[in-house]
């Protein structure tokens, strides 16, 4: 009635490759006394091997769980928090515009403008982690983008570090936010100069390659298989424990002292990548330094130039009518007392359905739509296709500094719809509104 025990553990056959092990063993008894024990050894290399993979893709899949609700959380904090900025640095500028510069009132809330400042560069981080950032990504040469930002980066980094560029023979073309891909690579430097306070190498590289779906089985991601640019950005610093590298993208997180890192850079990084339909992954040792890899879909096309604009009007006060669609109640006051400085005049709404109705009720033309984009009970762009039946000659001009599925960058910025960012000054929302009622 003894127990059968059980061990595992490795083993090296005669040919000396490493298979797991399994043996168990139990003793024989006769007359009370044990005489010998039997015991059986399998081969359980599979089985290993099953479990391993299992925990590997539950460990990637908790991580991707963990970074999607940060995001969420950023996202919505950011979006709330633009709606304040909006309002405490429109108001700042107003009372600006009122003073003369050696006011000592001027200067105070010059600081308040400054502190602002540093609020929405944050809040555009947060943005970009979470995915909510609108962008307006084109066609483009990856190897173009890097040789034009040389110069730049060799000023980024110190004189004891090499710079060492080695791009794909050929155009590898990607479809992204040029300015977003410019503060990507930028981080990834200035981080790599961080790791290497002794001075060091510092590379980039470029270089097509053809993904499979063994790769991305590997690295848990679902993407399609095909052609993918990648761009490699490594350095002979430090290095990363597997503990700091599985929280590196994390909001807030840095191995940095007090005071010199926000912990965003990397989580900006992510998001930007992610937003633009790539992946990244960085791969370290202690002492070995790190690579970081991103890799960016192919793509073929003719690279997309900067669109250079409309000329700005000069002259930004007007007399039109303009319905302002807007949920918070302090950006609408802001509002209202920026466009009546201005000269127009304001028909006023909370969300989309009152919005209608003031518009039934307004016999007179409706000169232009300020909307938001993210509203209760009715999106603004969904706002703005009900209010084209009614009135198809009026223009709309989308306001917020969040994206989210009610929205893409595409829908937009296309059929002559324009777009202003939160938060946004008195003088940029009165040229934004010129703009769209002069090009109708």
């Amino acid at each position: 009635g003894e127990r059968i025990s059980s061990t595992e553990d490795q083993f090296i056959t005669r040919e000396g490759t490493m298979i797991w092990g399994e043996v168990s063993g139990a003793p024989l008894i006769r007359e009370g006394q044990v005489v010998a024990v039997v015991s059986v050894a399998r081969d359980i290399t599979g089985r290993k091997r099953a479990e391993e993979e299992h925990e590997k893709l539950e460990s990637q899949l908790r991580q991707a769980q963990k970074m999607e609700a940060v995001g969420v959380l950023a996202g919505g904090v950011a979006h709330d928090f633009n709606n304040i900025l909006t309002t405490i640095l429109g108001n700042a500028q107003l009372i600006m515009a009122d003073r003369k510069k050696d006011d000592p009132v001027y200067e105070d809330v010059n600081e308040i403008r400054k502190a602002g400042d540093r609020a929405v560069a944050l809040t555009r981080q947060l943005l970009a982690f979470s995915r909510k950032q609108i962008i307006e990504p084109r066609i483009l040469g990856l190897n173009n983008l890097i040789n034009g930002m040389e110069k730049m980066l060799k000023r980024l980094i110190r004189e004891d570090i090499e710079l060492k560029i080695s791009l794909c023979s050929d155009a590898c073309r990607v479809r992204v936010d040029p300015v977003q891909m410019d503060q990507v690579i930028m981080n990834l430097v200035v981080n790599a100069a961080d790791a290497m306070p002794k001075g060091g190498m510092l590379t980039l590289e470029t270089a097509r390659i053809n993904l499979d779906s063994s790769f991305f089985k590997y690295h848990g991601v679902e993407k399609e298989p095909g052609p993918y640019v990648m761009l490699v950005i490594s350095d002979t610093g430090a290095g990363m424990s597997r503990e700091i590298q599985s929280r590196i993208f994390e909001p807030f997180f840095t191995t940095k002292e007090k005071g010199k890192g926000t912990g965003l850079g990397l989580s900006t990084v992510y998001g930007i990548i992610k937003q633009n339909d790539g992946f990244i992954w960085a791969y370290s040792e202690p002492g070995k330094g790190t690579s970081f890899k991103i890799y960016l879909p192919e793509v073929r096309g003719d690279e997309e130039p900067m669109d250079v604009g409309e000329p700005e009007p000069k002259d930004l006060s007007g007399k039109e009518t303009i319905l302002v669609v807007e949920d918070d109640k302090m950006l609408i006051k802001f509002i209202r007392k920026t466009l009546n400085v201005y000269g127009y005049r304001l028909l006023e709404a909370r969300n989309g359905e009152e919005a209608l109705k003031v518009s039934a009720r307004h016999k007179n033309p409706i000169h232009l739509i300020l909307t938001d984009v993210v509203m209760p009970r009715m999106s603004g762009p969904e706002f703005a296709q009900r209010f084209e039946y009614l009135r198809p000659e009026t223009p709309v001009v989308f306001m917020s500094g969040y994206t989210d599925d009610t929205i893409s960058h595409h829908e937009v910025l296309k059929g002559g719809m324009s777009f202003i960012e939160k938060p946004f000054t008195p003088e940029g929302l009165a040229r934004k509104v010129r703009e769209a009622l002069d090009t109708g």
